[in-house]
């Protein structure tokens, strides 16, 4: 019998979220905020439990953590050497796990996550999200190279799916749902709930596109799911308030443009490592067990020479951020190099750790090794820096605080959610400038190529998500003729801007076609707009163009003084491929279509119209199968 109430409770609620868009999106992204704030809090205890029982147990060492987090125990006369035993058994523990619960839960979770979007209609199998937690801490507190967002992505994304099954959503809202709980995920463990939402649109692509429906759904869950994990660890960014500087010399900028080509080539570096990691231990032949023990076993041997590759090394950074310019914190435990030295072999020791310890199987995810390596690449550059021009760059903050912006802008193919991640991360927009100028270039000398996410595609129209949205050859028979308005409301311009605010306002239109005073003369009154017929068209005005306007003077100010003369327009011979083609270049949603003889506007084509001539020759076509 409550079976039975349950369902229909079920089916209530399911009918009532797929009422109204926004209604929907609303109780959904509550629930996926929900999880993933209390996923990543669970996750973040768990880890720290792993640390201080496996790796802080067996050596005495425990890594230091952040200023926004619980201050690390302290690491007295820790025995290095034996580092590799704990690495070793966290990998073996996590082979075990992964292997024999869930095995598509090894590696970094985000990709997992990405590949479900694209490939496997947004379904992560219910118990992945919690073999992947259990596996992740103990690949990362045991003292693995990896960090804690693709775990924690993949819960979130994993509950995402599950929303989708309980509420039968379609499949395409399902994937919604997942790319949402990406964000909210990575949002909530970083405490970054502005960035975290940005990602889950920009993350699933190569390519400079972005997954804009994910995005309402991921303003409501990430913000949620920030303020749950925050409560529970404090609302104190991870870095702190630490970041105290001003940009005020432009030829710094210069520093910066080599910080973005120098993160670059660490990121190409890092990925092809990861990759040919990943290929040698899933062709040697080796129990798949096993193998994520051997690879803790290699970062074991590393850490236990340059400590800073364990774990997440947030803290280590953290050191780097603070030193104003005295890294004697970084060292090694057994002999003594020059700092810049040191620095850099950190930068390749930590990229061939993190490739070992995820690529071997092991469970944890990359975007935290990446800012790791990127703050280290920066504070290389500020020694490099400093010794040259000393008093150009003060403190070595700044490049390091860019450096990891511009490495995993570069790798992770998101540059503008990590300029906001980073900046929540370190509680501070001054970097805002000079770290546009270091992740614009890191992401294009990078490339496509290079992304760390080999599950991303370059663009929505490559993606198999999308595939029947967009079809090719049937866009490409339909003429532009066909799916326009020849219903043209339109203005000389002469006409005043209130005029036509009044009839974009009443009418609610986006756009609307200049045409010249000097053609067309029939016209006919229809409330506050004129229609012409075969007028020259000479400009276009949206909404924006008209509300430059004070309300005030918009009944004295012509429509010459504010449309956009360059118009992007359509021919009626054009198929609706091209005219897609235009809308998209161009960021517009309406092209003024017109005659080849003349440029006499015979017509308007919105987005609207286009994907109703689409979907009303596809079922035409569809009705005789």
């Amino acid at each position: 019998m409550s079976s039975v109430k349950q369902g229909k409770f079920g089916a209530r609620l399911s009918n009532y979220i797929n009422r109204s868009y926004l209604g929907k999106w609303a109780i959904v992204g509550i629930f996926i905020g929900l999880v993933a704030g209390f996923g990543a809090t669970i996750f973040y205890y768990l880890i720290i439990l792993v640390t201080d029982t496996v790796l802080g147990h067996l050596t005495g060492f425990y890594p230091p953590n952040p200023i926004g987090e619980l201050p690390a125990p302290a690491a007295t006369n820790p025995h290095y050497y034996l580092i590799p035993l704990s690495t070793a058994l966290g990998g073996l523990i996590c082979g075990l796990i992964i292997y024999k619960f869930a095995p598509e839960a090894e590696g970094h979770g985000t990709d997992a996550a990405i590949d479900a979007f694209h490939n496997k209609g947004g379904v992560i199998r219910k118990r992945i999200p919690l073999v992947k937690m259990i596996a992740s801490a103990f690949t990362i507190g045991s003292g693995g190279s990896a960090g804690r967002e693709g775990p924690t992505a993949q819960i979130a994304a994993g509950f995402g799916s599950i929303i989708g099954d309980l509420f039968k959503l379609s499949v395409h809202d399902r994937r919604i749902a997942v790319a949402a709980g990406i964000g909210a995920g990575i949002g909530s463990i970083f405490k970054s709930p502005f960035g975290g939402a940005i990602l889950s649109a920009e993350i699933l692509y190569s390519g400079p596109d972005m997954e804009a429906e994910a995005l309402i759904p991921a303003f409501i869950a990430s913000p949620l799911g920030y303020v749950i994990f925050a409560s529970f660890t404090g609302f104190t960014p991870i870095f702190g308030y630490t970041i105290h500087y001003t940009f005020n010399h432009p030829l710094n900028l210069l520093v910066y443009a080599i910080l973005g080509v120098l993160c670059a080539g660490a990121g190409r570096l890092y990925t092809w490592t990861f990759y040919a990691t990943k290929g040698f231990f899933e062709h040697v032949k080796i129990s798949k067990y096993l193998r994520p023990m051997i690879g803790g076993l290699i970062v074991g041997l590393i850490a236990t020479f340059f400590p800073e590759v364990v774990g997440l090394g947030y803290g280590f950074v953290q050191m780097l951020i603070d030193s104003n310019g005295n890294l004697g914190s970084i060292y090694t435990p057994y002999f003594t190099l020059p700092i810049a030295l040191t620095l850099v072999l950190i930068v390749f020791f930590k990229i061939f750790a993190t490739s070992v310890t995820v690529g071997s199987g092991g469970s944890g995810g990359v975007f935290a090794p990446s800012l790791v390596i990127g703050g280290f690449v920066g504070a290389s550059l500020w020694v490099v820096t400093n010794g040259l021009f000393p008093g150009l760059i003060l403190i070595p903050a700044p490049l390091v605080v860019i450096g990891m912006m511009a490495l995993f802008a570069g790798v992770g193919r998101v540059p503008i959610a990590v300029i906001l991640m980073v900046s929540e991360m370190t509680g501070s927009l001054a970097l805002i400038a000079p770290s546009m100028v270091a992740v614009v270039i890191s992401y294009y000398l990078t490339g496509q190529k290079y992304t760390i996410y080999r599950s991303q595609v370059p663009s929505r129209s490559e993606s198999p998500a999308h595939r029947g949205e967009y079809n090719v050859p049937l866009l490409s028979s339909i003429k532009v003729a066909e799916a326009m308005n020849p219903s043209v409301v339109s203005f000389t311009p002469e006409d005043s801007v209130e005029r036509a605010y009044n009839a974009m306002t009443e009418n609610k239109f986006k756009g609307i076609p200049i045409i010249s005073s000097k053609e067309g003369e029939k016209e006919e009154e229809e409330g506050s707009a004129r229609r012409k017929e075969k007028g020259v068209l000479v400009g276009i005005v949206t909404m924006s163009d008209l509300a430059r306007i004070s309300r005030e003077k918009m009944g004295e100010t012509p429509l010459r003084e504010v449309m956009t003369r360059n118009v992007v327009l359509s021919y009626p011979d054009e198929s609706l491929l091209d005219a897609l083609k235009k809308m998209t270049t161009n960021g517009i949603g309406r092209l003024p279509v017109v005659s080849r003889d003349g440029n006499k506007v015979i017509g308007i084509i919105t987005r609207t119209d286009l994907f109703k001539a689409y979907e009303m020759r596809l079922r035409e076509l569809t009705s005789y199968r």
